[in-house]
């Protein structure tokens, strides 16, 4: 029995040795004969959104050195980056996709929907496609050359208002919310979804403030919104801001004593530092990806890069979030050199071929499954909410999906 034991133990491990061998197949170094694989990536690294801009473009560059330098490319051709800061400023922004399209580039992509929503009348009019990480409902809707990474601001609101009657609300009547948006496609975004779904789903709308991504005191507008007497503040903005707002409220005597929810562009460690976790405890957030430290396939080699290269972001979600993004630009990379080949590439092909032959591609369940569907440009499409505990952001629910919401035109 023990030499049975033995022997069907040893079988095993020269199968797994086998399927590691299997796994490594292809070409895992660069070839310097061929042609480099170009593409652009622009972000916030400095200006109003560098709380955000500056890990996510670390992230981007951290996950291309990685596949370039384990993976050998897409098929032993190097993945050539132009990354580009656009300083949360909207010409900048213009300046740098049209720079993109001019020079030749394949595709690009970016963090902020505030920057996308500048970019895109270039990009569409040039049929040059790019993924936007966070994404707005005005950006893929009418479906055109733009791909939202994951699901938008309005997809947040509805999952949260879900979530909060289902779970938070015990009184009579419809709960009455409020909103603090930023005065952009970040706060736009959601208020679109509340104003098309609110009323349908048994929520009062009784106030909207907006506030700019410098804002350093929103006392005024809170106190309007204190006078309303909501059961709910929703916010949809940046870390920083949405810290002053938070900050505020509590200054105010409104927190705790009503629930405060924020939309994934702001409930990041970023907002935890910003405010002070005991400012933010038991703020509930909606974001898509996973947190750090989870069990997934692709925690691993993501803690390693972001520990070897830029340690201080370590525990930062939007460095999840553009390590994806970088993986999923590597497969629409892979996808249209399989089959048109790398010397047919250009902005139209990597579009039909690639982006649009997206199917289940896992970006190692760091957030939920990439897949392009005709007619909804959003590539994952689902979220979780989360809670802050301890100064830890915590998942409260499983992933949750987002369906499209077909807003009237």
């Amino acid at each position: 029995m023990k030499n049975i034991k033995l022997i069907l133990s040893l079988l095993l491990a020269v199968a797994f040795v086998a399927l590691l061998g299997a796994c490594k197949s292809g070409p895992t170094t660069i070839d310097p004969g061929k042609k480099p694989l170009k593409i652009g990536m622009t972000n916030p690294i400095t200006g109003a959104a560098a709380e955000k801009g500056a890990p996510m473009a670390a992230a981007n560059l951290d996950a291309i050195e990685y596949i370039n330098n384990e993976l050998g490319g897409v098929s032993g051709q190097k993945i050539e980056v132009l990354s580009l800061d656009n300083g949360y400023d909207a010409a900048k922004a213009v300046t740098i996709v049209k720079r993109y399209i001019d020079e030749g580039y394949l595709f690009f992509t970016c963090a902020s929907s505030g920057m996308m929503t500048a970019m895109m009348e270039s990009a569409n009019r040039a049929s040059f496609p790019g993924i936007v990480a966070f994404s707005a409902p005005n950006l893929t809707q009418p479906p055109q050359h733009i791909y939202g990474q994951t699901p938008d601001y309005g997809d947040d609101w509805v999952a949260f208002a879900n979530y909060y009657l289902k779970n938070i609300w015990k009184g009579t009547g419809k709960p009455k919310m409020a909103l603090h948006l930023l005065n952009n496609s970040t706060g736009a975004g959601a208020k679109k979804a509340a104003e098309a779904k609110a009323s349908e789903m048994g929520i009062d709308l009784v106030i909207v403030k907006e506030h700019a991504a410098t804002t350093s005191s929103e006392i005024a507008s809170i106190t309007e919104i204190k006078a309303k007497s909501p059961d709910i503040l929703y916010i949809s903005s940046t870390p920083a801001p949405t810290a002053v707002i938070i900050k505020n409220a509590k200054e105010l005597g409104m927190y705790p004593g009503i629930t405060i929810a924020s939309g994934h562009a702001g409930i990041t460690k970023a907002l935890v530092d910003l405010a002070g976790a005991d400012v933010v405890e038991g703020v509930y957030g909606v974001y898509p990806t996973v947190q750090w430290g989870e069990n997934v396939p692709g925690m691993a080699k993501m803690t390693e890069y972001v520990r070897k290269n830029h340690p201080n972001y370590e525990g930062n979600a939007d460095y999840v979030v553009s390590w994806s993004q970088s993986l999923i630009a590597a497969e629409i990379l892979r996808l249209a050199v399989t089959e048109t080949g790398a010397d047919k590439l250009t902005p139209r092909t990597i579009e039909e071929q690639g982006f649009m032959k997206l199917k289940d591609f896992g970006v190692g369940g760091l957030h939920g499954p990439v897949t392009y569907t005709p007619g909804d440009n959003r590539l994952s499409k689902s979220v979780r909410v989360l809670q802050v505990q301890k100064g830890q952001l915590i998942p409260i629910t499983g992933w949750i999906d987002a369906p499209l919401i077909q807003y009237a035109k």
